[in-house]
């Protein structure tokens, strides 16, 4: 009998396996697709599915960047305007505006618009050669103004031109970089594309070419208030944005022709500049300060609305001395640090006048009135009055504002320190100066008195040194027609602090006094039904 071979187990199972996949094979119909191998715990479909968020999320980002690196890049447009070389750019922002750059004195910021982009003018150099033909030729002036317009919209419109392609261009390249797919590059530039137009409509939509009245100032520049003319002259001359543009940039032309033919701030003549400064608390600087602001904006008189001192003694009234050399008339309210030993002192001060329970005085053809501090609050031996002393005070003061009218005089400016008595004029007196807060505000009070509160002159005195950041030393310019005795406009100044140089100043226009505003009514007085000394 014959033996017969018995296979190996696994060598079976192998020729079984292939024979079943050969057999499965026959069995299956032609065209249909093998079915693919599901791994354990899999669920079908979900391996190849991409969270659609991540993917618009991350094609934004790409987006973004390829833009701003495209307009880093090649965004920036070189445009002669007028007898300047300057260089336009968009750059990303979050506040938008215009900012106007004027190496080395500075530079100037514009709430021109509100959009995700800010507009950059850097005024590159001035060319010798054209500068030089305006000197020789004056007659060209005429022309300049309406040649520096064309000169800036066709500037603008290469800006516009230049940045689409450089922003399209930026997401595209980038996104070919990323996806390695040219459909999802070409959707990375259309995007960006509908980005800036989005952007450019929006800007377009919040264009405000009246913020060309209201420059804000930094670097040397806050030394040339007149860049831009004078107060009234905005006003009077305003017609559009670009020809308020072009005026700055001529004007910055001469800038740069010499230090000795800098644009003088010419005076309006029936405009009267008042100086307003609080809160010194005996820092020397403040007063080179103040004696060159006067001498820069031809101040007709400084208003001082008290806290000249620290401890108010009698020791430290020899820092009052250089008042009266100050160039011009000091009109001054006693503050809350000062002691009636400080304001005897100051009395007999040449060039110097003290207001105090309502006292009225003229200086430069406007009428001023004030009223002291009723507290002394470094004399620790009495007990402050407070708020109800503040009250009683501004209660008096607005009492003799009241007389005055009477008498046929009117009072056009009042002075106290603290807001509080401050308040009490509302009603009795156009404007309202005060201090002691440290910092500025200016609001129009319901019954239409303005209030204007200073900041420190002082930089807070020796307490610039108890805060992490130096406090600066503000005041501000009131120019103040001399007809209406209203307030026209005013330049907020800024100087850094203990250890900063830096210095900016903001113009501001009365609401009333913008291009097209009705002129305000008068304050109008409280009612005959509320007794002198109690709240309305």
């Amino acid at each position: 009998m014959a033996r017969v071979p018995v296979a190996a187990p696994a060598a079976v199972r192998r020729t079984a396996d292939r024979a079943g996949r050969a057999l499965r094979a026959l069995g299956r119909r032609p065209g249909h697709p093998r079915r693919p191998r599901r791994h354990k715990g899999a669920v079908p479909g979900l391996a190849a599915r991409q969270n659609p968020y991540t993917r618009t999320l991350g094609l934004l980002c790409v987006v973004l960047l390829g833009a701003w690196l495209g307009l880093l890049v090649v965004g920036d447009v070189r445009v002669p305007v007028g007898p300047m070389n300057t260089t336009m750019t968009l750059r990303p922002s979050l506040t938008g505006g215009t900012k106007i750059n004027v190496s080395p004195l500075g530079a100037l910021e514009l709430s021109s618009h509100e959009a995700p982009l800010r507009l950059d003018v850097d005024v590159d150099r001035l060319d010798p050669e054209r500068a030089q033909a305006l000197v020789e030729h004056p007659e060209r002036l005429a022309g300049l103004q309406d040649e520096i317009v064309q000169d800036v919209e066709h500037g603008t419109l290469d800006l516009a031109v230049r940045s689409c392609t450089a922003v399209v261009s930026g997401a595209a390249a980038l996104g070919l970089v990323v996806y390695r797919r040219p459909r999802r590059a070409l959707a990375a530039g259309g995007l960006a594309l509908g980005l800036l137009a989005a952007s450019g409509t929006t800007a377009l939509a919040t264009w405000n070419p009246e913020s060309v009245l209201e420059p804000k100032y930094s670097g040397l520049l806050a030394s040339a208030p007149s860049l831009v003319g004078d107060a009234r002259g905005i006003v009077s001359e305003f017609d559009v944005y670009q020809k308020e543009l072009a005026r700055l940039v001529t004007n910055v032309t001469k800038l740069y022709d010499v230090a000795s033919t800098l644009p003088v701030y010419e005076p309006d003549p029936t405009t009267v500049r008042v100086l307003h400064v609080s809160d010194i608390h005996l820092n020397p600087a403040s007063w080179k300060i103040i004696a060159s602001l006067v001498e820069q904006y031809a101040v007709d008189v400084i208003v001082d609305s008290g806290d000249t001192m620290d401890h108010g003694s009698a020791a430290e009234n020899g820092f009052l001395d250089p008042v009266p050399d100050l160039g011009a008339p000091y009109v001054w309210v006693r503050g809350n640090h000062d002691s009636r030993e400080t304001q005897r002192y100051l009395e007999r001060l040449e060039n110097v006048h003290v207001l105090d329970d309502g006292r009225a005085v003229t200086v430069a053809g406007l009428r001023f009135a004030g009223i002291g501090d009723p507290r002394f609050t470094p004399d620790r031996s009495t007990a402050p009055g407070g708020d109800a002393a503040e009250e009683l005070a501004g209660a008096r003061l607005a009492s003799a504002l009241r007389d005055q009218r009477a008498a046929g005089t009117p009072v056009d400016i009042a002075v106290a320190h603290e807001p509080l008595a401050a308040r009490r004029t509302d009603g009795e007196v156009p404007l309202v100066l005060a201090g002691h807060l440290h910092h500025e505000e200016m609001e129009v009070m319901k019954h239409g008195t303005r209030l204007r509160i200073e900041g420190s002159t002082g930089g807070s005195g020796l307490r610039a040194v108890e805060r992490g950041y130096p406090a600066p030393i503000e005041a501000s310019v009131l120019y103040v027609d001399r007809d209406t005795r209203r307030l026209q406009a005013w330049d907020e100044i800024r100087l850094g602090g203990l250890g900063l140089t830096t210095a900016e100043v903001s113009r501001h226009l009365a609401q009333e006094n913008q291009p097209g505003a009705t002129p305000s009514p008068a304050p109008s007085p409280r009612g005959s039904g509320t007794p002198s000394g109690t709240s309305p």
